[in-house]
């Protein structure tokens, strides 16, 4: 791996690709939880048109992005741990590089499945019942 140049802290290894991981999944959080704010005081102001909004939500774009959504909040929250071990566990700085791959594997074995059954419907209305 060529050398970093001096002064930098990038090494581009999985400590800094989970870190920058980490802060898009946070980021997309939060503009979901924003918009999900707005979307939902709407029904104060009109219940009319907070029912038009939700109704655009039922296509299957917004349903690759609630599959999306799952997957930013789950690794997330799995990344949040690891960091938390990290540092409060006196071995945690060690053990950083095999509790990521721990991470990624807990990762695929939730989202995976997740993803299958949310967006199995999509698929079959898309392509036809088979």
């Amino acid at each position: 791996m060529p050398k970093a140049p001096a002064g930098t802290l990038y090494r581009g290894r999985e400590g800094m690709w989970s870190w920058v991981a980490h802060r898009i999944t946070g980021v997309l959080v939060f503009f979901f939880l924003f918009a999900h704010v707005l979307d939902t005081a709407l029904i104060r102001v009109s219940p009319t048109s907070y029912d038009k909004v939700i109704g655009t939500y039922k296509n299957p774009i917004v349903n690759v992005m609630e599959v999306g959504l799952v997957a930013a909040v789950v690794y997330h929250a799995l990344n949040g741990i690891r960091i938390m071990l990290i540092d409060f566990w006196e071995k945690g700085p060690r053990y950083q590089k095999q509790m990521l791959y721990v991470e990624l594997a807990l990762f695929v074995i939730l989202v995976v499945p997740d993803a299958y059954f949310s967006l199995e419907h999509t698929v079959r209305t898309i392509f036809g019942s088979t």
